[in-house]
């Protein structure tokens, strides 16, 4: 054999060895390695849940103020988003055949005061007459007559001087309780009356303001179930807080009380209403804002497993749990449509106290895989 031979043959056996040398080290390709996953431990505990509905939002009372009588608008004494007090006048209407049927009115009662006041004259002065015979019984019942007929038509004078006065009064629309004036649609000089398509403008109390959402007939069901034998007002009433989340995403201040339920369900939508209302103390919120109501329950023993401890198949959650040798087996779990958090799911059925599971980096496992205990 060579020189040339010999290294040939020496380098050939070296790289060889090498080779086995990097298998045996643990190179590419190899997967007996038992690696070290986090796990928890299965223990049921207190969870707070919630669910979240869509709002629009009301004051306590949003009246549309509307004219009673046609006119034109002769002034408008207040401004949009103004506050007012009750009894406040708003807008004053021009329409001056109510200041003459007021005047008239009132003349009317003047005369028949003094038609009346004849009549009483004309009874006086026939009783004595009647009795010392100079005059017959039957005349002094005509003049009782027409006293009755006098004193109906002065009741009737007064009654027509109240209505013009009502009339003359409702050319001054005025605030029916404090609150916040709305939009004004129309200007000074504008043709109105109560028929008008549109109304003078809203006046709405936003002390406090109500949140109207639905339930459909399974939630509502659910809802009852879980009063036991509660009735439907022990059940609103035992029912925790609720927070509102405005339309910037932010959570208001102050916690709302839900504080009725409506009678029916409704036929169309197969729903049933709610209402919770919020104090509103600096006027932050206004009738017409839309926000999503958010409603609270507790859950006593609750099986809490972290989201990114699951995954999805086909539109089934698993989790992996561990065995007692270290094998981990995909397992199938029942989850709550309520979530407790971002972080967290409610697991109905799958899991029971005491499993162990692993809590995340589960993108590397498989069914079968052994990891270290």
């Amino acid at each position: 054999m060579n020189k040339t031979t010999a290294f040939l043959t020496l380098s050939i056996l070296a790289f060889t060895g090498a080779c086995q040398d990097k298998n045996q080290d643990g190179g590419h390709g190899y997967t007996g390695q038992v690696e070290a996953y986090p796990m928890l431990s299965i223990q049921k505990e207190k969870a707070n849940i919630y669910s979240d509905y869509p709002v629009v939002l009301q004051g306590v009372k949003d009246v549309e103020l509307r004219p009673k009588i046609d006119g034109f608008i002769e002034s408008i004494l207040v401004d949009e988003g103004q506050s007012v007090r009750k009894g406040q006048v708003l807008f004053t209407i021009y329409a001056p055949q109510f200041q003459e049927e007021n005047a008239s009115a009132i003349a009317n009662v003047k005369r028949a005061e003094a038609e009346l006041n004849d009549a009483i004259m004309q009874v006086a002065k026939a009783k004595p007459l009647v009795q010392e015979g100079i005059i017959s019984n039957y005349e002094l019942e005509s003049a009782q007559y027409a006293l009755r007929s006098k004193e109906a038509q002065l009741a009737q004078a007064k009654a027509n001087l109240s209505n013009a006065k009502a009339n003359v009064g409702y050319t001054q629309i005025v605030a029916p309780f404090d609150g916040v004036i709305g939009l004004i649609p129309y200007k000074v000089g504008a043709l109105v009356s109560s028929a008008s398509a549109q109304a003078l403008t809203t006046i709405s109390d936003i002390t406090s303001v109500n949140a109207y959402f639905s339930m459909n007939e399974k939630q509502f069901f659910d809802f009852m179930q879980k009063a036991q034998d509660k009735s439907l007002s022990e059940r609103i009433a035992s029912l925790p807080e609720v927070s509102l989340i405005l339309a910037n995403g932010g959570e208001y201040a102050y916690k709302g009380k839900i504080n009725t339920v409506s009678g029916q369900i409704d036929p169309l939508t197969g729903s049933i209403n709610f209402r919770a209302v919020f104090s509103n103390p600096k006027a932050l919120l206004r009738s017409g804002n839309s926000a999503t109501l958010r409603v609270y329950e507790d859950i006593q023993e609750a099986i809490l497993v972290p989201q990114k401890a699951t995954y999805d198949v086909q539109g089934k959650r698993f989790v992996y749990v561990v065995g007692a040798d270290g094998i981990v087996k995909s397992t199938e779990i029942k989850i709550m449509d309520k979530v407790p958090s971002s972080q967290f799911f409610i697991v109905e059925d799958g899991l029971k106290q005491g499993d162990k599971i692993v809590s995340e980096d589960i993108g590397g496992l498989s069914d079968g895989t052994q990891i270290k205990l």
